[in-house]
């Protein structure tokens, strides 16, 4: 089972590429210590506020990440810049891949 896991948070303007790169060595380091996520997705909804999707192959892959991240310091790094932060999961239940 394909589950999405969307985070939301809002950075100051001022710290957008701080964001991107911390986001970056987030990621690098999870992919490095556990088995995933397979793709994710940074999306910027406005000057502030943005949402990021990461897509895991597997509950157990899921919760090892979530059990497991917090004690990375890339992870204290790339929260430190991020302000209201809410997050959810899902099970993907239908996609398209559209190719021209």
């Amino acid at each position: 089972m394909t589950l999405i896991r969307t985070t939301r948070f809002t950075a100051d303007p001022a710290d957008a590429d701080t964001v991107l790169e911390r986001r970056s060595n987030l990621l690098a380091a999870v992919r490095a210590a556990f088995t995933g996520p397979t793709e994710t997705r940074l999306i910027r909804l406005d000057e502030r506020t943005w949402v990021d999707m990461w897509r895991w192959d597997s509950p157990e892959t899921l919760q090892a990440a979530l059990a497991g991240a917090p004690s990375l310091p890339e992870a204290a790094a790339a929260f430190a810049v991020a302000r209201d932060v809410s997050a959810e999961q899902g099970e993907l239940v239908d996609e398209d891949g559209w190719t021209r």
